[in-house]
């Protein structure tokens, strides 16, 4: 009878002071780092929000030479070298994803360069949307040499899209590198979760923008590019193109859906300000 009175009391001990618990906790509640800098710095690193805003304004010149630019940039800068790199951290959440006969939408899909990752298996349908006429073409060419059929919508450029699907018409929704632009991401996210059906997932992951480490890099890189090779605004352009800061798209994906995987990359440490990107997979309930 002792001894079963010191098991109960390991269990316990052990239930309350579960280290992985534990530490998630503890990280869970440090502050990013961007909220304590003066606002010169943050400029530099995360746009001029406060002059700028978050939504764009279409007749900026800043703003038109971007939406002319925006595929040449993107090459330049996401898809060689580093930026290649750090992108496929975050495709490699696929590897833990069931596809083979599933019905897929994916929202703003680039040049699916996650192919690679999928597992055994071809998705019965597989549907991409997204708002540039190119890159729906783009993605479509990458898809059509798979054994799937292919469908592209092309969404709306105005503001709150709706997405034209029935509900529950998914059991994937993929989503690489595309929520940090949705603005006010409240309204996608909720259609998002509309058009996925209940037990269904969405995987997908983000840049740790707001964070110090992706801020750093940016500078470095996509900044430089900008002054050097263009004459867009990086403080316009920084804010209105990553509008949603990473740890609020985190925030807004745990109320609408359950956590199934989270990791962080390059750093095991779960904070913005050490990595570059966060991979997640979470289901829809009822």
């Amino acid at each position: 009878m002792y001894g079963n009175y010191q098991k109960i009391l390991l269990l316990k001990f052990q239930e309350i002071f579960n280290v992985g618990d534990f530490l998630k906790s503890f990280f869970g509640k440090i502050a990013p780092l961007r909220i304590f800098l003066p606002n010169f710095v943050s400029v530099l690193l995360f746009g001029d929000r406060q002059q700028w805003g978050l939504v764009p304004d279409y007749d900026d010149p800043s703003w038109k030479e971007w939406e002319r630019l925006n595929s040449e940039i993107y090459l330049a800068t996401q898809q060689t070298g580093v930026g290649a790199s750090v992108c496929s951290a975050g495709y490699k959440i696929l590897k833990h994803v069931e596809i083979n006969q599933k019905k897929i939408l994916e929202i703003g899909p680039g040049r699916i360069a996650h192919t690679v990752y999928w597992r055994e298996g071809m998705p019965k349908e597989y549907v991409v949307a997204d708002r540039r006429p190119e890159m729906l073409s783009e993605a479509r060419q990458v898809l059509e040499g798979k054994s799937c059929e292919v469908k592209g919508v092309l969404l709306p450029s105005e503001d709150m899209w709706v997405l034209p699907f029935d509900d529950a018409s998914f059991d994937l929704v993929v989503s690489f590198y595309s929520l940090e632009h949705l603005y006010p991401l409240d309204h996608y996210v909720r259609e998002l979760a509309r058009v996925l059906r209940v037990g269904g997932r969405l995987v997908g992951a983000i840049p740790t923008e707001g964070g110090m480490a992706w801020g750093l890099g940016r500078y470095f890189t996509t900044r430089r590019y900008f002054k050097k090779k263009t004459t867009i605004d990086p403080d316009k352009i920084i804010c209105w193109e990553h509008p949603n800061y990473s740890d609020h798209v985190l925030s807004v994906l745990d109320h609408y859906f359950y956590k199934i995987e989270k990791h962080f990359w390059p750093s095991v440490i779960p904070l913005i300000d050490l990595n570059l990107i966060v991979s997640f997979i979470y289901q829809k309930g009822k």
